[in-house]
């Protein structure tokens, strides 16, 4: 563990978690990350899934690299053998990430490596198992992201008997996606709507392990609903696309209204400036405009204007050349906040 881990301590990681935003896969890599410490000082952002294969075996260290300024971060993995998740974890800590966190939530039942994602929970012994090895390997906190079941589990009985393995395992905390995964008949992204949420359910569990951490997730598109299910006693709450398209009506308030924070939100015009030395860094390094401003696109939903910055980044950030001129014409579109 690295001096600034040691220093940040497993406390600050927990405050942080009382707000997150969702590891999303093509979304949440580190330029959107960068993109979202600039609003949020405070929140607990999360890494695209790495598989522990593409760690352990593929050597794909690159996978792992991250700025600086995102602390605090997590990484989560993907994967179901315990030796090679804590392999994985252990490479995690080493490149300086302030939690480890194992996906047993995501609605697709296998890639090239194995098992992995939401049909865990239909073997809470091996999350255990892979819990435990991940708490032996690492200083740092392991967690589990998770459904309340997949498939014709019944969520009330499944569950707790989940929750209660993995935390006799070391796992002190846990995002619980509020709905059922259905691995049979419905796609990944039908996976994120069609079947009903059960915040109760996430209410009861929390009541029935007081121990835990318990984070929420699924459904939730603004700070309001946040607030209120941390006032009923959640420990934490995940936003996921609302955060992505919406970034700065989540992320900028987050500080003042989650945490208690005194200080004016930060602008989107602020932010945009602020991402040009970094846009500048990017493509001195080789990198392409459009990799990091697709992540910007909803930074004025919204506002006036918003359709004019998207367009004018849409359509230009893919053009060879495309720099950070390209986005001080976009906010030119957009006309100057009252």
């Amino acid at each position: 563990m690295s001096a600034e881990q040691e220093n940040r301590g497993g406390s600050d990681v927990r405050r942080a978690a009382r707000l997150s935003v969702a590891p999303m896969m093509d979304w949440t890599d580190r330029h959107c990350r960068y993109l979202h410490r600039l609003l949020s000082q405070r929140a607990l952002l999360y890494t695209e899934m790495v598989t522990a294969p593409a760690l352990v075996r593929g050597g794909a260290l690159h996978l792992l690299d991250f700025n600086p300024e995102e602390h605090p971060v997590a990484l989560q993995l993907g994967g179901s053998d315990p030796q090679e998740l804590a392999q994985a974890a252990r490479l995690g800590e080493q490149a300086g990430y302030d939690q480890i966190d194992l996906n047993c939530g995501c609605p697709s039942d296998r890639v090239q490596s194995g098992t992995f994602g939401a049909v865990l929970m239909r073997s809470p012994e091996l999350v255990a198992d892979c819990v435990a090895a991940m708490r032996e390997a690492v200083k740092i906190d392991v967690t589990v992201k998770c459904r309340i079941g997949v498939d014709e589990q019944e969520p009330r009985e499944v569950l707790p008997d989940f929750l209660e393995k993995i935390s006799a395992a070391g796992c002190g905390r846990v995002v619980i996606h509020a709905r059922k995964a259905w691995l049979q008949g419905l796609s990944p992204k039908e996976n994120r709507d069609i079947p009903p949420l059960d915040y109760e359910l996430v209410r009861e569990m929390k009541r029935a392990f007081p121990q835990l951490h318990v984070s929420i997730n699924g459904g939730i598109d603004d700070l309001g609903t946040a607030e209120a299910l941390l006032a009923d006693g959640l420990d934490g709450v995940m936003i996921g696309r609302a955060a992505y398209h919406q970034p700065w009506d989540i992320l900028a308030n987050a500080d003042a209204r989650i945490y208690g924070e005194a200080g004016h939100p930060v602008s989107p015009e602020a932010a945009v400036q602020a991402m040009l030395p970094y846009i500048e860094r990017h493509l001195a390094g080789g990198g392409r405009l459009h990799q990091i401003t697709r992540h910007m696109l909803g930074l004025f939903a919204g506002r006036p204007g918003a359709r004019q910055w998207r367009r004018v980044l849409s359509e230009g950030a893919t053009r060879d050349g495309a720099g950070p001129e390209l986005v001080e014409e976009a906010l030119s579109r957009v006309p100057a906040a009252a």
